[in-house]
């Protein structure tokens, strides 16, 4: 496989492609997890909605580009669906809840989690630095749970779940990078996550309105076009140039919730969300020095 040419700034603007589409998700599970477009889904069903669309549209780009495929790695594959299919399950049902922008700030820990299980999972040793951008953006985190009585957001703990989880998720996609091709990552992750969804969404199920069903179809495009623009982006240039840009994400977040719903973020949601944008940031400028060295 011929590695695509380094374009910093086709990157950037596929990354922000990606944070903006990935947004749109989180404002579209808020919008069928409460009465917005109807009776609120649950959260397992609008997760179905997400694999079953982006699903049918891999498997379109599968069949337009032919791509060679090898044999696939099925005990890691299983892995990483399963504890994908529990994090975005958590993380729509939180942002029902709590402002888009505060779920969002809390999935930006996804990494952190990593971090901490790649030592006894993947033995990899683990400095200062690194403990100090995980503490940083942990201390955010906190800050976003709000932890007193008269303010404590038990919804916010489904987000921060959801980020241990999908954690635990990015040590799989690691031990797959390299094994196989993204597109058949993809394609696999997520025939396995409509398997997982779809019996989990048994139980649930019940009838979308009209306006449910365009907003399902939406967020499993949207989250396929979101895999494809980021995958891409980060074949073209440094993951220490293009992990910042990702944090985009939050402002678009913000301004949907805002646009949509009216929400603005105060002054907690404000300073939690910067501390923890400060460790994640801590913590790329540390990969690239030691990447330089």
């Amino acid at each position: 496989m011929t590695p695509a040419r380094q374009n910093p700034a086709l990157a950037a603007l596929l990354i922000v492609t990606a944070s903006a589409f990935l947004a749109a998700t989180t404002l579209l599970a808020k919008a069928l997890g409460t009465n917005t477009l109807g009776p609120a889904l649950h959260p397992m069903q609008i997760s179905h909605g997400r694999f079953l669309f982006a699903f049918l549209v891999i498997v379109s780009a599968v069949g337009v580009l032919r791509p060679r495929l090898s044999r696939p790695h099925w005990g890691l594959h299983i892995g990483r669906t399963s504890f994908g299919w529990v994090g975005i399950t958590l993380m729509f049902a939180s942002v029902a809840f709590i402002p888009i922008s505060d779920a969002t700030a809390i999935s930006f820990l996804n990494p952190v989690f990593g971090m901490v299980l790649a030592i006894p999972l993947l033995k990899e040793g683990v400095g200062p630095w690194r403990w100090l951008a995980a503490a940083v953006a942990l201390t955010g985190a906190l800050i976003l749970l709000r932890p007193t009585p008269a303010s404590f957001q038990p919804a916010a703990l489904l987000a921060l779940t959801a980020a241990a989880v999908i954690g635990m998720e990015l040590i799989f996609i690691k031990k797959l990078s390299g094994r196989e091709i993204p597109i058949q990552i993809l394609l696999i992750n997520n025939a396995m996550g409509l398997t997982i969804a779809s019996l989990a969404v048994s139980f649930v199920f019940q009838m979308p309105t009209p306006e449910q069903w365009i907003a399902l179809v939406a967020i499993g495009v949207l989250m396929a076009c979101a895999q494809a623009c980021f995958v891409n982006g980060m074949a073209r240039a440094d993951a220490s140039f293009v992990a910042p840009i990702s944090y985009a994400t939050l402002i678009f977040a913000a301004l949907y919730d805002f646009a949509v719903f009216g929400v603005i973020p105060d002054v907690v949601s404000q300073i939690g969300s910067a501390i923890i944008l400060t460790g994640g940031l801590i913590l790329v400028w540390r990969e690239a020095r030691v990447r330089i060295a």
